[in-house]
């Protein structure tokens, strides 16, 4: 008899286990993190209004329908400064890293490096001088949205 008791709660527990949960609740920041891109990393070299930057991109490229296409340096007002097209997608290099310039800012001015997706837009960003250095930074989903359209853009995609 209670070798039965022990079997019955074995099962009992187990089929209690198994009850489905109505209360879970899905993440949309995660969904969204990985659809869009994000910077990892900005380090900048050269001399004042002409710098080189290299900026990590990690982007879940999956081919030419989507794929990071470019990459920014806007200044704090919104105003594009420079722009780095991407013409391929990174399908099996990630995270990247691409180099772009000559960047014309100075060592102290503050400026925001954000990346785009062809399909989703803007993801991360980085803010920061080259004085001061760069850090992740949370940009407002509407900053500088009107900069999207603004000449240099993509023509087409290799890969």
């Amino acid at each position: 008899m209670k070798n039965i008791f022990i079997y019955l709660t074995c099962g009992l527990v187990q089929l209690m286990a198994c009850k489905d949960d109505d209360s879970s609740v899905t993440n949309t920041d995660d969904v969204v993190s990985e659809i869009t891109a994000a910077i990892t990393s900005v380090t900048v070299s050269g001399e004042e209004n002409q710098y080189t930057f290299n900026v990590g991109i990690k982007s879940p490229d999956l081919g030419c329908n989507q794929y990071a296409d470019w990459w920014e340096v806007i200044s704090e007002e919104g105003t594009l400064i420079y722009r780095r097209i991407l013409a391929h997608s990174h399908v099996n290099e990630q995270p990247f890293t691409r180099s772009g310039g000559p960047v014309s800012i100075t060592n102290d001015q503050v400026v925001y490096v954000r990346v785009h997706m062809n399909n989703m837009g803007y993801g991360g960003a980085f803010g920061g001088s080259v004085l001061q250095g760069f850090e992740s930074f949370d940009l407002e989903d509407n900053f500088a949205s009107d900069v999207e359209t603004t000449a240099p853009l993509p023509n087409g995609c290799a890969f």
